[in-house]
């Protein structure tokens, strides 16, 4: 797996370009996060749910790199972090173009999720806008 760009809006992985989040499977596939799962608990997905660092896991995986936005806003709920405490999983918490970085300095079983957003425009001044 190649990424061969982002932007604040896009990433291409593998000449593909993707318009929404994504999480890099530990095989390779590329997948939609699934926002909702924290967007629900916090109103926003700027923070991240237990819920979703379930959807993140997977069972091998012994660090989890997640892409804070451009601005670096997005962080992890006490639950969130606890869960992957309890996993064994270290999590590497950066802003894309930094873990995409430290990406291709980590181990093999090492699972990236890149997170990117569009500027928001419904929001005059979000508090945590990435």
């Amino acid at each position: 797996m190649k990424i061969n760009g982002i932007v604040f809006s896009a990433i291409t992985i593998d000449g593909k370009t993707y318009e929404h989040d994504v999480v890099v499977r530990l095989s390779g596939e590329v997948v939609k996060r699934k926002k909702k799962l924290s967007k629900r608990l916090f109103g926003s997905s700027h923070m991240l749910s237990e819920d979703e660092g379930k959807f993140l896991f997977e069972k091998g995986c012994d660090q989890v790199v997640i892409g804070s936005g451009q601005m670096g806003n997005v962080h992890l709920s006490p639950e969130a972090e606890a869960y992957f405490e309890r996993k064994g999983c270290e999590v590497l918490l950066k802003p894309p173009p930094e873990a995409i970085r430290n990406r291709a300095r980590l181990r093999k079983r090492t699972r990236i999720r890149i997170q990117h957003h569009r500027q928001p425009t419904s929001l005059p001044s979000p508090t945590m806008a990435v």
